[in-house]
């Protein structure tokens, strides 16, 4: 109890010590991890001169909407010679005449993959995309959502332009079509923040995901990597844990001009957003070793820099200038490194947010992953 009362005039230093060390592991990956992205210079893939035949696939179940307002945007590519496949995984809506529709339009690049209603297959991503992959002719398999938008006819161009010699995935970048409200900032933010962490991490030689709206890889990986098979048990993961399992330091590539872009509908309320975020999180448990203790380290050290950060200005308001310096060093140093990366990734809008949506992202995603990491039982749609 002695010991304790002689810590007391010791515990603003102590607390601001541990705020200070919270910084620093903070600034590290800001300027170490995210600078990687923010000194890449962008460039068009579409001057190769090598480009191979690629078959694109999509699956869809109930996406009747999607698909017509979509997929003219896939089959108009500019691009030599592509197939499209499209899994048609058990819909019961109009799926099956719409895609009847675009087959006739498009006799010779579009083909109809049928998975019929089965109580052990339905609602299996991870089959639907396999069954895909079985189905394709091409070595280049580039992959995408029923709802998703390119940004361009070239975006195809861009994709498998990035398979330079060596590369056997290629990551993409998919953000969320611009709407009204905070869960559309909250939801665009926090796409773009995973985005600038995988891709940054390509750079760094060390991939750990991908985002199946806009991802390649060749099909001798997929096989030779035996599928989906080390995670064949959980629903989710087709894309972020395919990447995880077979990434090397050499053999990842990104493509991020504007041309490269990929549109998605984003969640229109906080349930559906909850329960994709859960989904995701149900994946992450899976990730290598490393991969789970780096993006932990990077996670847990904002928690606790914001919880720390309000215990010193609570705790000790008349030294309110220390933890607000420290907070204003994280805040400068954010926008000086994000502000380039924002404008890659055309999310410039959200700079003027980010004080606000960076609190709220970090306690937001630490609290659905703590409820949710364990659970690897929901459905793809």
């Amino acid at each position: 109890m002695q010991q304790l009362e002689l810590l007391i005039p010791y515990l603003p230093f102590i607390l601001f010590g541990i705020l200070g060390i919270l910084v620093l592991l903070q600034l590290y990956y800001i300027y170490f991890s995210y600078g990687k992205l923010n000194t890449y210079k962008v460039e068009t893939f579409q001057k190769e001169v090598d480009q191979p035949p690629v078959s694109i696939i999509i699956c869809a179940h109930n996406e009747q909407d999607n698909l017509r307002a979509f997929l003219p945007y896939i089959m108009d590519q500019n691009y030599p010679q592509f197939e499209v496949i499209l899994v048609n995984d058990c819909s019961d809506d109009d799926t099956p005449w719409i895609l009847h529709e675009f087959a006739q339009k498009y006799p010779n690049h579009f083909k109809i993959v049928e998975i019929k209603d089965y109580i052990r297959l339905k609602n299996t991503k991870k089959y639907a995309v396999t069954m895909g992959i079985k189905a394709a002719k091409y070595e280049h398999l580039v992959f995408t959502d029923a709802d998703c938008q390119p940004q361009s006819p070239n975006w195809l161009s861009e994709i498998v332009g990035a398979f330079t010699s060596g590369k056997e995935i290629v990551l993409g970048y998919s953000p969320y079509f611009k709407e009204k409200g905070f869960l559309n900032k909250l939801i665009r933010f926090e796409t773009t923040h995973t985005a600038m962490s995988y891709l940054s991490y390509a750079l760094k030689t060390n991939a750990y995901m991908g985002v199946g709206r806009n991802l390649a890889y060749t099909k001798t990986l997929f096989f030779k990597g035996k599928g989906f098979n080390k995670h064949m048990h959980i629903k989710s993961g087709d894309d972020d844990l395919f990447v995880n399992h077979n990434a090397t330091a050499s053999n990842v590539n990104i493509a991020i001009h504007p041309d490269a872009h990929v549109y998605s509908v984003p969640k229109k309320t906080w349930k559906s957003y909850y329960t994709q975020k859960a989904r995701h999180a149900g994946a992450s448990v899976l990730y290598q070793t490393k991969h789970k203790r780096m993006l932990a380290t990077q996670l847990v050290s904002a928690v606790l820099f914001y919880t720390a950060l309000i215990t010193c200005l609570i705790s000790y308001p008349s030294y309110w200038f220390i933890p607000v310096s420290f907070y204003m060093l994280r805040l400068i140093s954010q926008y000086i490194i994000f502000s380039r990366i924002y404008r890659k990734l055309a999310v410039s809008d959200l700079l003027f947010w980010l004080p606000l949506l960076d609190f709220f992202y970090y306690f937001y995603i630490c609290i659905n992953g703590l409820f949710n990491r364990r659970k690897s039982k929901l459905s793809w749609k």
